[in-house]
C-alpha cells in the first residue's frame, strides 16, 4: 500500500471510531405511543427491505421493543431476521384473511430479543385476488394491528411494515395501517423516478382511507461519496425534502448486501461495520424525529 492508500485507511478507522464514540454517548428517547412505519418505493432495488430490517435492529439495539410485519411475498425480511416462513407457518396471509390474530402469527427473530416479525409466506402471493371480495378490503391489516397493540403484554414502541414495490392491495393495507411513510431513495441515476406517482398515490391514501398518514422520513442508501453522482443526488433530494431527508446516509456495503445471504441483519453479521453505524445513526435520528407532515414544497 502507498503512503495516501495508508492514509486513507487511518482517516476512515478514525473517522468509524469517532462515529461509535457518538453513538454510545447518545441516548434515544422511547415514543409513548407505538409508531407504525411503512418502508415504501414502488421502484425496485432502493433497499427497502434492507433498510427496514436494519433500521428495526438498530432500534432494538438501542432499547426499544420492534416489531416487523412482512407484507412482501418474497419474503426477504422474514429471511434476514432468521425466521421461519414455510408455506405451513402461520403468517401475516392468515391475518389479512382473518384466520389468525397478530398474536398467533409472530415469531421471536434470531437477531435481538427485543425484535419480533411477523413473517410473510409464498401464500401471500395470491393474497391480492383473494382480499377482494372481503369486506374492508383495505383495513384488514390496521384492523388486525390495532387490535394486537391494545392486547399485547409488550408495549411495541414500533411497527416496520415491509410492503412489495408496487401498489395493491397489500400496499394499500400497509398504507392504512401506518401512521408514517418511510422512503429509502437510492443516490444514483433516476433515483428520484416514480417518486412523483408514489407521492400522489400516498395522497390518496390520506383523502379517502388514512387522513393521518405522513411521509415522515426520506433515507439516502447506496450512498459513494467518492461519485460526483452520489452527492448531486443527495443534494436534490435534500433540496425537494428539506424537513425529511435524514442527516445520516447509508453507504454502499459489502457487508450490508452479504447480511442477507446469511439469514441476518448487518448488525448482527458485522457490528463494526460502516454499514451497521450508518443504519444506527439513522435509528437514532429517526428516534429523535416527530413525524411532520409532507411540506407542500416537497409534494
Amino acid at each position: 500500500m502507498t503512503d495516501t492508500d495508508n492514509a486513507l485507511v487511518a482517516k476512515h478507522l478514525v473517522d468509524k471510531r469517532r462515529r461509535r464514540r457518538a453513538l454510545e454517548q447518545t441516548v434515544s428517547p422511547l415514543p409513548s405511543e407505538t409508531r407504525v412505519i411503512t418502508v415504501s418505493n414502488q421502484k425496485g432495488g432502493v433497499g427497502k427491505t434492507t433498510t427496514t430490517v436494519n433500521l428495526a435492529s438498530a432500534l432494538a439495539r438501542r432499547g426499544a421493543n420492534v416489531l416487523v410485519i412482512d407484507l412482501d411475498p418474497q419474503g426477504n425480511a422474514s429471511t434476514a431476521l432468521g425466521v421461519m416462513h414455510r408455506p405451513e407457518v402461520t403468517s401475516v396471509y392468515d391475518v389479512l384473511l382473518g384466520e389468525e390474530d397478530i398474536q398467533a402469527a409472530i415469531q421471536p427473530t434470531t437477531d435481538h430479543e427485543r425484535l419480533f416479525c411477523v413473517p410473510s409466506t409464498i401464500n401471500l402471493a395470491g393474497a391480492e385476488i383473494e382480499l377482494v371480495s372481503l369486506v374492508a378490503r383495505e383495513q384488514r391489516l390496521r384492523t388486525a394491528l390495532e387490535s394486537f397493540l391494545r392486547e399485547s403484554e409488550t408495549h411495541f414502541h414500533y411497527v416496520f411494515i415491509d410492503c412489495p414495490p408496487s401498489l395493491g392491495l397489500l400496499t394499500v393495507n400497509a398504507f392504512v395501517a401506518a401512521s408514517e411513510v418511510l422512503i429509502p431513495i437510492q443516490c444514483e441515476y433516476y433515483a428520484l423516478e416514480g417518486l412523483s406517482q408514489l407521492l400522489g398515490n400516498i395522497k390518496l391514501i390520506q383523502k379517502h382511507l388514512n387522513p393521518g398518514l405522513q411521509v415522515s422520513t426520506i433515507l439516502l442508501t447506496m450512498y459513494d461519496a467518492r461519485t460526483n453522482l452520489a452527492q448531486e443526488v443527495a443534494q436534490e433530494v435534500r433540496t425537494h425534502f428539506p424537513t425529511e431527508t435524514l442527516t445520516a446516509v447509508v453507504p454502499r456495503s459489502v457487508r450490508i448486501s452479504e447480511a442477507p445471504s446469511y439469514g441476518q441483519t448487518v448488525h448482527a453479521y458485522d457490528a463494526g461495520s460502516i454499514g451497521a453505524i450508518a443504519y444506527l445513526e439513522a435509528a437514532a435520528e429517526i428516534a429523535e424525529r416527530s413525524a411532520d407532515p409532507l411540506t407542500s414544497e416537497g409534494a
